[in-house]
């Protein structure tokens, strides 16, 4: 078998049914499956959404396994016509299905002792294809099954996640093989590049073969560089991650906002505590995000004093100080006027430090001069008031997050003196 007497041994995960394949139901086996495997040293190469088609499930379980030393199939196994995981199994080996009697006297067991009557559609869930073994389900009516093709083992389960799981921990584990070594991750969050330009500066640590292997994602706004180490001891894998996280930290600086929970928020709490330091805010367009993501932190009352949301321009007058000469003279969305919240929010609370927001988050309301996606922010101190003026992309939401999380930068690398 590919891969079992190495280190690198690859894993697949299919999971099949319409429901999920369309969104309608989360997957969420796939996701257990990989963290069990990966907490064995096995590396998930590969995970696919198939719905209830027999010839799309079985292109797939040949095309996996052909790929791969280990494919763990759920879903399909079920008694209903839209069931067709275990046809398509046979199709993919080039075999029949076979009636197995110890399958079948099983499920009549199991609806005895639950006061039923079995249906003949049950009998459908006894079929096994020839050169395949029945995995017994202890808690229902659908076997799973073991298969070898393209010398790569295949292990067919039920979709319902508590069935699933008691067969995979009760049958498929003993059958995984021993000593495959232990795989640490490691996630070092970044802010102000794009993944691309990112991408360029650690281009010479993301070879595919590479331990530890190095890869890039983006979300919400943030950059993450995520970091898997292989080795035969957890230690020894946790020393490969911390080494090359120590690298990734030198080389991208100030770029590196946190690792693994060290989220923006977690990352500024920290510097705010650390050096005793208050905060408030003024937001126009982000509409609280600021403080939310600030006082999700636990412990953010140490340090967070409060927020003035200031959507209108009576808001802005009234609870900020803004003159109505600045509005008048150069609009809500504006370096005057962001400058002025952010002093007008200083001085109403007595914060350290001050942050404020103005911008146009759309889909609407943009100009040739002021289009959608500007977004300025100030951020008032005890040695004075900074401004910047961004134009971010994006949807609405993805608009406000990244004016929210840059806000946050803003002060972030103000209090590492990076600025």
């Amino acid at each position: 078998m590919r891969g079992w007497q190495g280190e690198h041994m690859n894993a697949a995960i299919l999971a099949i049914g319409s429901e999920l394949a369309t969104g309608q139901v989360l997957d969420t086996n796939s996701s257990y499956l990989a963290r069990r495997l990966v907490s064995r040293g096995i590396t998930v190469s590969e995970q696919c959404l198939v719905g209830d088609h027999e010839a799309a499930i079985s292109d797939a379980i040949t095309g996996l396994s052909g790929r791969n030393d280990l494919l763990l199939v759920t879903g399909g196994l079920g008694p209903t016509k839209d069931d067709l995981t275990r046809q398509a199994l046979a199709k993919a080996m080039g075999a029949k299905l076979m009636p197995d009697e110890d399958c079948l006297e099983h499920i009549r067991r199991l609806f005895r002792n639950r006061g039923k009557t079995m249906s003949d559609s049950n009998r459908l869930q006894a079929l096994v294809p020839e050169g395949a073994k029945p995995l017994q389900n202890l808690n229902g009516t659908a076997p799973g099954l073991e298969a070898y093709i393209n010398q790569c083992s295949v292990f067919v389960m039920p979709g319902v996640p508590s069935e699933m799981k008691t067969m995979f921990d009760e049958q498929v584990v003993a059958r995984l093989p021993e000593g495959t070594g232990v795989i640490v991750h490691k996630t070092l969050h970044t802010f102000g590049l794009g993944e691309s330009a990112l991408g360029e500066m650690i281009a010479d640590l993301m070879a595919r073969d590479a331990n530890p292997m190095v890869g890039t994602t983006a979300s919400g706004g943030m950059v993450s560089v995520r970091i898997s180490a292989r080795a035969h001891c957890s230690d020894k894998a946790r020393e490969l991650c911390e080494r090359l996280v120590a690298k990734l930290k030198h080389r991208l600086a100030e770029l590196v906002v946190g690792v693994d929970q060290q989220t923006m928020p977690v990352a500024v709490g920290r510097l705010l505590a650390d050096s005793q330091k208050t905060l408030a805010v003024a937001e126009s367009c982000t509409g609280g995000m600021i403080g939310k993501m600030v006082t999700d932190v636990p412990g953010s009352s140490e340090y967070f004093l409060g927020g003035i949301l200031a959507y209108a321009n009576d808001v802005k007058r009234s609870a900020l100080g803004v003159a109505e000469s600045l509005l008048a003279q150069h609009g809500a969305v504006s370096e005057p006027v962001a400058v002025a919240m952010a002093e007008g929010a200083r001085k109403l609370t007595g914060s350290d430090y001050a942050l404020s927001v103005t911008g146009i988050a759309g889909p609407d309301g943009g100009t040739q001069e002021k289009p959608v996606g500007l977004v300025y922010t100030a951020l008032a101190g005890p040695d004075g008031t900074r401004v910047t003026r961004s134009v971010h992309g994006g949807d609405r939401h993805m608009i406000r997050t990244r004016a929210a999380l840059s806000a946050l930068n803003l002060l972030r690398l103000k209090l590492l003196h990076k600025d």
